[in-house]
């Protein structure tokens, strides 16, 4: 072993910088679930800043400072304070904002989200087979407008009663706003979960149906207006 580390020692510092970078500084999020529909896609690989929130510790959780605020329409990376799992949804509510939710509408510090523009889709659910989907654009006032998708068919929790966000958390929701866990099941997202804002897709495959490329969707922003 000490014969390989000493002939390969060049090949094992760029595998300890390699991690360092990643758990440090920049890294990527495969997306495995259709809970940010329309917006990310499985099979979508994105690219997430490390640096845009905190600065860790390197290969630890361990926050030394403070980089950036999250914001509301952000879409970002975290720890699930469920289970530890790696989730990826939008920054909704903030801390100290009073938020609710009424038939699927969001309703912030007394302020009704808009929506509009409304396309017709269809999502594909396992067991269940295509249902009908309905692609809004939602705007939050103090965010820029992004789309979300409602399934009107599928059960859900389209009701929230209100809540005031506490201090250092964060309301996390998906666009696909039918189907997906977020904090109306694994509650508020503490600040120290967050691992970074997702900024654009690297690359994407179709790993549902023919594993081919997407290819106009590589480098795609998250952030592109609307």
């Amino acid at each position: 072993m000490k014969n390989w580390m000493r002939a390969n020692k060049g090949f094992v510092l760029f595998l300890m910088l390699f991690g360092i970078f990643r758990t440090a500084v920049a890294d990527w999020n495969p997306i495995p679930s259709a809970s940010m529909h329309p917006n990310l896609l499985e099979g979508d690989v994105v690219f997430v800043n490390r640096l845009a929130y905190n600065v860790k510790l390197p290969l630890t959780d361990i926050v030394l400072g403070h980089t950036g605020e999250p914001q509301r329409g952000d879409i970002v990376t975290f720890s699930s304070p469920a289970d530890g799992t790696r989730l990826i949804k939008r920054v909704i509510a903030l801390p100290g904002d009073r938020v609710e939710m009424r038939n699927e509408q969001l309703i912030i510090n007394g302020q009704a989200a808009n929506y509009g523009g409304v396309v017709q889709a269809a999502e594909h659910i396992q067991g269940l087979g295509a249902l009908k989907a309905l692609q809004v654009a939602e705007k939050i006032d103090g965010s820029r407008p992004h789309t979300i998708q409602i399934l009107p068919q599928l059960r859900a929790q389209r009701d929230m009663a209100a809540l005031v966000v506490p201090p250092g958390q964060y309301l996390m929701l998906g666009d696909n706003r039918d189907n997906s866990a977020d904090s109306r099941y694994i509650g508020m997202v503490p600040r120290a979960l967050l691992i970074g804002r997702a900024e654009r897709v690297l690359a994407s495959a179709d790993i549902q149906g023919n594993w081919l490329p997407r290819t106009e969707r590589f480098g795609m922003s998250l952030y592109a207006s609307h």
